[in-house]
């Protein structure tokens, strides 16, 4: 099998035959399939090659090694994977980042090489919509396919490694294959074999590589391993200070717990020592996620609309039929319809491929975004129907009036159902452990209080203009959408309260995301929350004070901006303020403010520079 090796290929490159336990520390087997498996003897057709690598371990679960004490930082690893991959300059499937502590003379700095830790609980693989991840039972590898990937980055949230890297140039994410064309001709992969120092090394799971004893699975900078159950093993001997700090933008530190496991932190001042301010960072709270920002906000306005429009007559609100409302009702469904598909234009909008979307259908069992998808896709269709059946019934002429009622009601509930369904899949996405900001219920009443909160002020100032260009009273409907709006904002309101509490408790990234809401955007944190205070206390005014005509749509129409404004504020600090469990970037490289820097002064221009101009 060796006859495709380069002449004088050095020993050190070479895979090792060595004996290995049945199971590794998670329980899981290291033989990847059984001996008479069918997936066995089939080739990998790498680069159109369809031969089979004569590996004796090749159905066995492979992993790197990393001894920290070695690694010098030369970047050895990160030139030869690159080079190995073709990879842009702003793209490294592995990187060097490091952490440091201690005082003059006694400092200390700590190297971390990481690329893809090829787990045996790939979160990556579930959460793809596309199904464009396979954990390949050839040496455990979690391979992707760039081709099938539709540039959505899901993949990236969920890592906590930052293993999967998506490449806003070509609108697709690729990621370290660990060099399974040299696995199958039996070389290790192309990084392990540049190590200058000895510090990486790869193998067999839960063996240990010569020159080393170490096999542990933490290490400063690296999050929990629970999440994804990694396969990489640390060693680290040498004495560290018990507080580590990281040298990018990511206000963590690490510090040493009483078992002597070091915990991530808050850090309250920069690397240089100087503390935050409290500023406004307008500017900053645009993100790549704004197409986010506005479809889920329109897509909770528009469910909680419409079960109100459609359950609203059942609790009394006569205002809110067709024979009430002639033209409003038709025109009302067919304007949710319309800014529903805007909505689902600007969410296609947020992939690297747009004319891909349909591939996001493709994992219903795992992936979250997939089921989102499928629930709005649903609602949007009975929605639709409904639309026609009660706005056009001229259109069903020949259907017996009891059919027509009966598809009515199907299409109604199907479209309530399917909306809080939708809803509830939305939310899912974001319970990301690998995302702390995020991972807490408060996402929850979030949503749904946007669903309470936004869909019936949509409602209620729509119809109560018709009411009061037709001089009739729209109090009928007041006092009880005001409850909703109490309700939704409430719920907003006390899931904030238990989320900034949870997290100061929690620590870490969460914390540190938490931090940031208080000090960078402290001023926009706080004229959201006061936005939040002013809404409920003119929803509990509407409840209680007789206002009609022509003020009181006045002061729903102020309601409704403050609310509104308040709602997309807090929806772009969710997205502008969460930080992932990710590893330790470098003063340069994988560092968030120096990236901002290179294309504020036009750095970026500069291909070198490793920072693309502008992101999709």
């Amino acid at each position: 099998m060796f006859k495709y090796l380069r002449p004088k290929e050095q020993s050190y490159a070479f895979l090792q035959d060595v004996d290995h336990p049945e199971k590794n520390r998670y329980g899981k087997a290291i033989e990847t399939v059984s001996v008479d498996s069918e997936l066995r003897g089939q080739s990998l057709n790498i680069n159109g090659d369809n031969r089979v690598g004569e590996n004796p371990n090749r159905y066995k679960q492979h992993g790197f090694y990393f001894t920290a004490d070695n690694c010098i930082s030369c970047h050895a690893c990160e030139s030869a994977c690159s080079e190995k991959n073709d990879l842009e300059p702003h793209q490294a499937f592995r990187a060097v980042g490091y952490v440091e502590g201690g005082r003059y003379p006694e400092y200390t700095r700590l190297n971390i090489s990481m690329a893809c830790n090829h787990c045996d609980d790939p979160v990556c693989l579930k959460g793809c919509p596309t199904r464009a991840y396979t954990k390949y039972a050839e040496y455990g590898a979690v391979l992707q396919d760039p081709e099938i990937c539709f540039g959505c980055g899901y993949c990236t949230w969920v890592c906590p490694y930052n293993a999967p890297q998506l490449d806003h140039s070509k609108g697709h994410v690729s990621k370290c294959n660990m060099c399974v064309d040299r696995l199958e001709i039996g070389l290790k992969p192309a990084c392990v074999s540049a190590c200058l120092a000895g510090a990486l090394d790869f193998g067999i799971m839960e063996t240990t590589p010569e020159n080393r004893d170490g096999l542990d699975t933490s290490i400063p900078g690296f999050p929990s391993t629970d999440i994804t159950h990694p396969n990489i093993r640390f060693q680290q001997k040498n004495k560290l200070p018990d507080e580590m700090s990281r040298t990018d933008s990511m206000p963590v530190k690490y510090k040493k717990n009483a078992k002597g496991k070091f915990e991530p932190h808050v850090a309250e001042k920069s690397v240089s020592g100087q503390s935050a301010e409290v500023e406004w960072n307008l500017n900053k709270l645009s993100t790549r996620e704004n197409p986010l920002v506005i479809f889920t906000l329109i897509s909770q306005a528009v469910v909680g609309a419409f079960i109100l429009l459609f359950i609203g007559p059942m609790i009394g609100l006569e205002t809110l039929t067709p024979v009430k409302n002639t033209i409003a009702w038709p025109m009302f469904l067919f304007g949710l319809i319309g800014i529903q598909t805007i909505a689902l234009v600007l969410s296609t909008m947020h992939l690297g491929k747009p004319h891909r979307f349909y591939r996001a259908f493709n994992n219903l069992k795992y992936s979250p975004v997939s089921r989102e998808v499928a629930g709005i896709a649903v609602f949007y269709n009975f929605i639709g129907a409904f639309t026609l059946l009660t706005g056009l019934p001229q259109l069903f002429f020949w259907l017996p009036e009891s059919l027509l009622q009966l598809f009515v009601s199907i299409t109604g509930w199907g479209a309530v159902v399917s909306g809080l369904a939708a809803i509830y899949f939305m939310h899912k996405i974001y319970r990301i452990p690998a995302r702390p900001f995020w991972d807490h219920w408060q996402v929850f009443t979030s949503f749904y209080g946007n669903v309470l909160t936004l869909g019936p002020l949509l409602l209620v100032l729509v119809f109560a203009f018709i009411q009061v260009l037709n001089n009739e009273s729209w109090m009928q409907v007041v006092p009880m959408i005001a409850v909703f709006v109490f309700v939704g904002l409430l719920m907003e309101g006390i899931g904030l309260y238990f989320h900034k509490n949870d997290l100061m408790k929690s620590g870490g990234e969460g914390a540190a995301a938490y931090f940031e809401q208080t000090t960078k955007f402290g001023r926009t944190y706080i004229a959201r929350n006061l936005g939040l205070l002013s809404g409920l206390a003119l929803a509990i005014s509407m409840m209680v004070i007789d206002v009609d005509g022509i003020a009181a749509a006045v002061l729903w129409s102020g309601a409704a901006a403050i609310v509104l404004l308040t709602a997309i504020t807090g929806r772009a600090l969710f997205y502008a303020l969460v930080m992932p469990t990710t590893m330790p970037g470098a003063f340069f490289w994988r560092n968030k403010k120096f990236q901002e820097h290179a294309r504020e002064t036009g750095l970026a221009e500069m291909p070198q520079v490793g920072v693309l101009p502008d992101l999709h």
